[in-house]
């Protein structure tokens, strides 16, 4: 967005009608689109003393040639030329291979500035480039374009060269002056010179800071407003109810809530009040309470006349918010049901009467709440569990089960907070950053497959005291693509090695009788070691499992063996997670280390993003992530928080609708149609 009218890259001299295709297959069709083709990397000629470069370094030196050089053939149009520089009273080997006509063009005594691979131990450089003469030692960093077809480098160079000097003086700021003097950013016209032909590395910092930070900026300012947009589009319930009975409920609770618990509560609480639709992201880590949260909304809705949903999964979590949530809030005079695939055709047809008639005020149930004849008398709040596994049809299709309710997604797979504010910029976010009080720690170890008896032992250790296990495997059977261990292999192995103890399996292929069956004997303890593929990855509640033992766990990302690890840990006793992999990739040991070293989920997720970047952790197609010319989400994340914020105060703002140097980013937000309410892209 440089401000220049939008004219064709024709216009550009030199480019002519065949040149035009060939930059249009480089998505470059406007003036615009050349001068914000930026560079993805720099050729660095800045000339160093050759004292300043490390070994193997690549670097820019001059100094005099000091003898004739001598040419050597070998093999076919093989060449080496050698030739002495001396560069500030270091004499350095300079070689060219293949390059014999280098003998004729240099001559002893010449000056030279040659740039190449420094071998430290024999002084001798392996010349890439290299020119006649000296040049400023501060010049010259070379932008280095991505281009294809027969579109060459430096081709690219010299047309968005010739477009600055035709173009350069009608570039416009799209920036305010409030924003370019708070963060001492160039001007456009300047970030666009600089950017393409930095003087030095100074000049290419500020540019790039001003490009990055422009980039989110105007990304936040579409996500600000269409939240906005959102958010007065139609008016919510406003929920009324008296502040002392959530408190009494909350003083009842079998626990005290966490410093963390309160805040977000208290945010939830403030969403139910306000005349609008509730529309918030619960984030908190494997343990962190989530549910009792979900809980008080539920209650402070039933306390202003609505019914609540919360739809999760799988049957087995709904089954475990519904045992939770019954606990909680049956003895505060609600009604609660459980509605999933499995439930009875007579019990479904009760259920949905009993919706109907608002006897029942809280329902917890899979993709069946969205079904066909179930009916809400008055639906105030629905709620998402591990909402990513739902498609946003699924989601609206609930939301559409009431007139406005409010919405909450609860996630406990810690999304770092750089992606939530991108991928989740049109939400109110709310974070659970805190453990309630006396959760031990678990010991998390990291053991190659030679270690298995031990293994093995430890966990017969656990199990003779009364303790519980899970074995976790990647696949259901034998596979002759991957050499990973399969639940039915291992399953067979441990029924061997524990003698006198039951050994459960538990697959996604098992019918959801069968599944629920197999996990009803874990809760009772009538299986001691649960093998089983990643269907217990969520929900699964038995607080006296104190073992995760996890097969090729280099196979697994680490919000997933994050996850797993998180079935353990629920209760009074010290539990333990070991992780079985001989990764070979340096990404697979670093994953190994970091399991090691921390709980945190949220730590967890951030190194997650650094090893595999927002498309990988998220799924390429399903990422939502936003694509930028320059920024990026990850290294870049404080810029975006403080271009989230300063967007969210211009929308909000009285002066963005009114002042004259707003009207640049008004003017995007039109081209964009945001202003009209359009959807997104």
């Amino acid at each position: 967005m440089t401000g220049l009218p939008s004219l064709p890259v024709s216009k550009v001299k030199g480019i002519g009608e065949e040149k035009e295709k060939e930059l249009n297959a480089l998505h470059i069709h406007s003036v615009n689109d050349l001068l914000e083709y930026y560079p993805y990397r720099y050729e660095d000629y800045v000339v160093k003393d050759v004292t300043e470069l490390e070994h193997d370094e690549r670097g820019t030196i001059q100094g005099v040639v000091q003898s004739e050089p001598s040419v050597q053939y070998f093999g076919r149009k093989k060449s080496r030329v050698t030739v002495r520089v001396l560069t500030n009273g270091v004499l350095v080997k300079a070689v060219f291979f293949n390059r014999p006509f280098v003998k004729q063009q240099i001559k002893n005594g010449d000056e030279l500035t040659i740039t190449g691979k420094i071998d430290k131990n024999r002084l001798q450089m392996t010349v890439q480039d290299y020119k006649k003469g000296s040049q400023a030692s501060d010049a010259s960093l070379e932008p280095v374009y991505s281009v294809g077809g027969k579109v060459t480098v430096k081709q690219l160079r010299g047309f968005i060269r010739t477009a600055y000097r035709q173009f350069g003086d009608l570039i416009e700021d799209n920036l305010p002056p409030l924003f370019l003097d708070r963060y001492k950013l160039p001007s456009k016209k300047n970030t666009l010179f600089h950017i393409h032909h930095p003087k030095d590395r100074e000049a290419l910092k500020h540019a790039r800071r001003r490009i990055i930070y422009e980039e989110f900026l105007l990304f936040q300012l579409k996500m600000q407003m269409f939240k906005r947009i959102q958010r007065m589009a139609r008016e919510g319930i406003v929920h009324t109810f008296e502040q002392k009975e959530v408190d009494e409920f909350i003083n009842k609770l079998p626990f005290p809530l966490t410093g963390a618990q309160n805040r977000v509560t208290a945010e939830i609480l403030e969403d139910l009040q306000s005349p609008y639709s509730m529309n918030r992201l619960l984030q908190g880590d494997v343990g962190s309470g989530k549910t009792v949260v979900a809980a008080i909304a539920m209650f402070t809705a039933f306390l202003s006349g609505y019914q609540s949903a919360l739809m999760v999964p799988t049957e087995i979590l709904a089954e475990q918010h519904y045992r939770s949530l019954q606990e909680l809030l049956e003895p505060a005079g609600l009604s609660i049901a459980l509605l999933t695939g499995s439930t009875k055709t007579k019990s479904r047809r009760e259920i949905n009467e009993a919706l109907k008639s608002k006897e029942i005020q809280i329902v917890i149930g899979t993709h069946a709440l969205i079904q066909e004849g179930v009916e809400f008398s008055s639906l105030g709040l629905v709620i998402t569990d591990e909402q990513h596994r739902f498609g946003v049809m699924q989601r609206r299709a609930l939301k559409e089960k009431g007139k406005t309710p409010d919405v909450l997604f609860m996630t406990a797979t810690p999304i770092p907070r750089t992606l939530a504010i991108s991928v989740y910029g049109d939400m109110d976010v709310s974070v659970i950053d805190e453990m309630p009080a006396g959760r031990k720690p678990i010991e998390t170890y990291w053991a190659k497959p030679h270690m298995l008896e031990r293994v093995l032992g430890f966990v017969q250790k656990e199990v003779d005291q009364g303790r519980q296990a899970y074995v976790i495997c990647p696949l259901i059977e034998e596979s002759d693509k991957l050499d990973v261990q399969n639940v039915i292999e291992v399953h067979g192995m441990l029924k061997d090695f524990y003698q006198g103890y039951e050994v459960g399996l538990l697959h996604g292929r098992l019918s959801n009788e069968e599944k629920e069956e197999v996990m009803a004997g874990f809760d009772r303890n009538e299986i001691q070691i649960l093998v089983s593929t990643t269907v217990v990855e969520v929900g699964v509640n038995v607080p006296n499992a104190t073992m995760m033992v996890i097969y090729d766990a280099e196979r697994f990302g680490l919000a997933q063996l994050h996850q797993l690890r998180g079935r353990v840990g629920r209760g009074e006793h010290q539990s333990y997670c070991i992780l079985i992999a001989d990764p070979k990739s340096e990404t697979g040991k670093e994953r190994m280390r970091i399991m090691t070293e921390t709980n945190d989920g949220f730590v967890l997720s951030e190194e997650d993003l650094k090893l595999r970047g927002p498309g990988d952790f998220f799924g390429q197609k399903q990422s939502g992530m936003p694509e930028f010319k320059m920024a990026d989400v990850v290294h870049d994340y404080r810029a975006l928080e403080v271009a989230r914020n300063d967007a969210a105060k211009l929308v909000n703002s009285n002066e963005f609708w009114k002042e004259e140097q707003f009207s640049p980013l008004r003017l995007f937000l039109e081209q964009e149609g945001v202003l009209d309410g359009e959807k997104l892209d």
